[in-house]
């Protein structure tokens, strides 16, 4: 069972194959919850509080990371470990403001190694040698992805659990080195779902739509920004059914499965962005997912 805002922790603990951490220091005692603690995952981090705290601030991995309360006396975080991170130990501080006075706490996260395949993919020459004509095009729309993942909205627009967006099965590309036309190029950040053209998208959960519009390698793309950092990204897809700036529900159809874009065949491609980094759309499923 994955885990829910809400969730009763007794029985995260008897359900939940993840792994789990518990570090108290004074008032502070922070968990953490994950698929496993190694590059792609998403971690879910806790922190209850003995007193309320005007405000909490939560750093990892160099990036101050937005926390949402769940009552007077917790508060959860979303901590992203980016495909590219090397093994080690990495701390989760919080400071936790209460008037006069504060509190401060670490919480080490033991990332560990993780291999990743390599895939080798033929496709259209121009999506891996683009034309001179094209790369302007391609650098500004990359600037433009950069910039959006940084502006997320600074409150929670999700809303309960995480869904599927294509009842299909996804393969383990997320992380592949990726080879194409013999070529190689960056690691696959997103995971394929193998979805049959014109299978409707829907939304995992409630968000904004930040982005709908034809990209040159990711072709007809929509990017929902669920608030506090969390974005999904779906690619390749044959028709965009939302437009910019719209409220989706979760649930909602915001495209159709296809082929545009840098592909091979039809499928979905799904990124999943948290907090900058790149995680793997399972892990979040299997930590926020029902």
């Amino acid at each position: 069972m994955p885990f829910v805002l809400g969730t009763p922790f007794s029985l995260l603990l008897a359900v939940l194959a993840a792994v789990l951490s518990v570090e108290a220091a004074g008032p502070l005692v922070i968990t953490s919850v994950a698929r496993s603690i190694r590059p792609g995952e998403l971690v879910v981090v806790t922190i209850a509080t003995t007193k309320a705290p005007a405000s909490l601030r939560v750093r990892a991995f160099d990036k101050d990371l937005p926390a949402f309360r769940v009552d007077s006396g917790t508060w959860r975080v979303l901590v992203g470990i980016d495909l590219a991170t090397p093994p080690g130990r990495y701390p989760v501080e919080v400071d936790a403001e209460t008037g006069s006075a504060g509190d401060r706490a670490a919480h080490v996260l033991v990332v560990r190694a993780r291999a990743f395949p390599t895939r080798t993919v033929t496709v259209a020459e121009g999506f891996v040698n683009p034309p001179p004509e094209a790369v302007a095009r391609i650098q500004q729309e990359a600037q433009e992805l950069e910039q959006l993942w940084r502006s997320s909205a600074s409150s929670r627009l999700w809303d309960g659990a995480f869904v599927r967006p294509v009842p299909d099965p996804a393969n383990s590309a997320f992380g592949a080195r990726s080879v194409f036309n013999g070529q190689p190029r960056s690691p696959h950040g997103g995971a394929d779902f193998l979805s049959p053209a014109g299978t409707p998208v829907k939304a995992p959960n409630a968000g904004r739509v930040a982005l709908a519009r034809d990209l040159y390698f990711t072709g007809n793309t929509v990017v929902i920004d669920h608030g506090l950092g969390l974005f999904s990204l779906f690619a390749h897809l044959s028709e965009v059914d939302v437009e910019a700036g719209a409220a989706v529900a979760t649930g909602d159809v915001v495209g159709r499965v296809g082929a545009t874009g840098r592909v091979s065949g039809p499928h979905l491609h799904w990124t999943v962005r948290a907090g900058g980094a790149r995680v793997d759309p399972l892990s979040l499923l299997a930590v926020l997912g029902k």
